[in-house]
């Protein structure tokens, strides 16, 4: 055997391996003496006269005697060659290329547990992303209005601990009932006022609206409250208040509810404080013209509300259906005045 650094090898520690063994063609053919030479993808098979024989892939050669000496090959399953070799720096190269051929071989047992692996991760994956928005869904349409109003009420009685009690008299009550059907109609169950909170609307499930003192004690007419009011109806078209109340409390309390038909009251408490901490979303200009203009509110008192120099609600003056008209009257004056002072007693 000769070793000179000259060619590359399929393996990096040898330039060059070259050695000499006996060969057979096929098993009834005459054992021949060869010259091997170890290339880069190939084993090549020559005779004394340096013609090629065989090429063997390197990757298909297969060992015959495992342990055994002189060590017996052949270049594939079927083949009817076979390769006598004594030089133990060939025998372990090829045993080398060999081992590392069947490690990266698919074993039945790997591919088995990748599948099943595979199959847990997709079934997890499943639960996680598919699973919460299917329940949630399905609680939606077996919920009843009563259990909507019920947890809406409770939320309620929740905020009420960090807003003080909703705001309360004969008078003051009535308009607020009055305003309330005059903008949104049977669209809100009963609308509540609570003396502070960082939050000026919010529309709770079961069809309850609560809204903070300061939109009608900072303001001088109804159209204010009744574009806050607007803009919460319109936000809560575009998301189901109850709906995100499911997304939000997750898929346990979701679950305890659909098969107890109960929320825990942490539950409730803990998504109480959320919302009230939340910051108000501020629907769609144009979504929300459409509901002054059927409303038959004018949008610019709202909009100078939400922002007093006008810059980010440009869009509900300019476009406002009362622009340069008198909008029509919301309550009367009475109503107006009984509302201001509905936090008073």
């Amino acid at each position: 055997m000769s070793r000179q650094p000259r060619q590359m090898t399929a393996l990096k520690e040898y330039d060059r391996l070259e050695s000499t063994g006996i060969w057979r063609e096929s098993p009834d053919a005459q054992r021949r003496d060869v010259l091997l030479s170890f290339g880069d993808a190939t084993l090549i098979i020559r005779d004394k006269t340096d013609t090629a024989l065989a090429h063997w892939s390197l990757p298909a050669i297969e060992r015959l005697n495992p342990g055994a000496r002189p060590a017996l090959f052949r270049p594939g399953p079927d083949a009817g060659e076979e390769l006598e070799l004594d030089d133990p720096t060939l025998i372990d190269a090829i045993e080398k290329i060999r081992k590392t051929v069947a490690r990266r071989r698919p074993h039945r047992g790997r591919l088995r547990l990748y599948i099943f692996t595979g199959l847990i991760a997709a079934i997890g994956a499943l639960g996680y992303f598919w699973l919460p928005g299917a329940l949630v869904r399905h609680t939606l349409t077996v919920v009843p209005d009563s259990k909507r109003l019920a947890i809406g009420s409770d939320l309620l009685t929740h905020m009420t601990r960090l807003t003080g009690d909703t705001c309360q008299s004969s008078l003051g009550s009535a308009a607020l009932a009055r305003l309330k059907a005059r903008v949104l109609g049977d669209a809100v169950r009963k609308a509540y006022i609570v003396p502070s909170g960082p939050n000026v609307a919010l529309y709770l499930p079961g069809g309850l609206l609560l809204l903070n003192s300061t939109v009608v004690e900072d303001h001088d007419d109804a159209d204010v409250v009744a574009g806050y009011m607007l803009a919460a109806a319109e936000q809560a078209s575009l998301n189901d208040p109850m709906e995100q109340f499911l997304r939000d409390v997750g898929a346990s309390a979701t679950l305890h509810l659909l098969t107890s038909g109960q929320v825990e009251d942490d539950v409730l408490k803990d998504y109480a404080e959320t919302l009230l901490a939340a910051p108000t979303p501020r629907p769609n200009a144009s979504l929300l013209l459409d509901r002054f203009a059927t409303a038959k509110v004018a949008s610019s008192p709202y909009a100078y509300a939400v922002d007093v120099t006008g810059e980010s609600t440009l869009e509900l003056i300019e476009a406002d259906p009362y622009r340069g008209i008198e909008a029509p009257r919301l309550i009367s004056d009475g109503d107006w005045i009984s509302l201001q002072d509905i936090c008073a007693e």
